[in-house]
């Protein structure tokens, strides 16, 4: 009779430890990237001086994601049109389409979708790149060099992608006005002048565009620092490499969609 409770409160314990070693494993990890994040920035003055550096990964992190960046934003802001037409139909306020619209991509989609595939194009690429230069020692290379590689390889990398990250959002926003325009004033006939009036007295400034571009600034900054630590911490394999791949775009989305509600709640009390 005491065999069952022995093997169901082995059982718990095996579950409670298991449940331990996550969470402890999961602060070790925060740990280290925070300390990675203090070296980053204090590396950063190296990188500033030989600017080219900085310029050469905007060309690849943000420069390379326009197009994708543009498209989505289009195809985006053309469904918002779509449905925001039918939805403000029934009750009379088709006018108003270009204030759904701008408010939607300006406030939340902009920056969130923006981020989203800055950081599946983006982001795997960098952890990608970095986790093959420690693959094929190149980064033990310039050690051994004197060749400090975070200043050389990690944060010009870190702060292209912290620049390209608001641009893009910024970008995703326009296409997706133009998207709406095209669909609600173009195709289906609302008054031009009733769109972009009415949009041009209801977006604000501070409490709409700059809420935007605060988000798309913090979400840089983490997806740049998630891909770089995941490159830069990988291990030195092919399997580990694909591994932190994944770990970048699943841990990036996670962090655009958390960091979203947090600035989001607190944006709307001080509103």
């Amino acid at each position: 009779m005491s065999e069952p409770r022995r093997d169901g409160r082995s059982t718990a314990v095996a579950m409670i430890t298991h449940l331990g070693h996550r969470v402890t494993s999961a602060l070790q990890q925060l740990g280290f990237i925070a300390r990675f994040f203090v070296v980053l920035l204090l590396s950063s003055g190296q990188s500033f001086r030989r600017i080219h550096l900085t310029i050469r990964e905007l060309y690849f992190s943000g420069f390379q994601s326009l197009l994708i960046i543009m498209v989505s934003g289009l195809f985006i802001g053309m469904v918002l049109g779509m449905q925001g037409y039918e939805t403000l139909q029934r009750y009379g306020s088709a006018d108003a389409l270009g204030v759904l619209v701008a408010l939607s991509l300006v406030r939340e989609l902009g920056p969130v979708v923006a981020g989203l595939l800055f950081a599946s194009r983006a982001g795997s690429a960098i952890t990608a790149e970095i986790g093959l230069m420690k693959a094929t020692e190149q980064l033990t290379a310039m050690d051994m060099m004197a060749v400090n590689p975070i200043a050389r390889v990690v944060a010009p990398r870190f702060w292209g992608g912290v620049i390209s990250m608001p641009l893009l959002a910024a970008l995703f926003s326009v296409a997706g006005i133009f998207g709406g325009y095209l669909i609600g004033v173009i195709f289906i006939g609302v008054d031009e002048g009733a769109f972009w009036s009415q949009m041009g007295a209801s977006v604000d400034f501070y409490h709409d565009i700059w809420s935007g571009i605060i988000k798309s600034f913090v979400f840089g900054i983490a997806v740049s620092l998630i891909a770089v630590f995941e490159g830069y911490d990988a291990v030195p394999t092919a399997e580990g490499v694909s591994s932190s791949i994944k770990s970048t775009v699943v841990q990036s989305a996670l962090a655009i969609l958390a960091l979203d509600f947090v600035l989001t709640s607190f944006m709307l009390r001080e509103a």
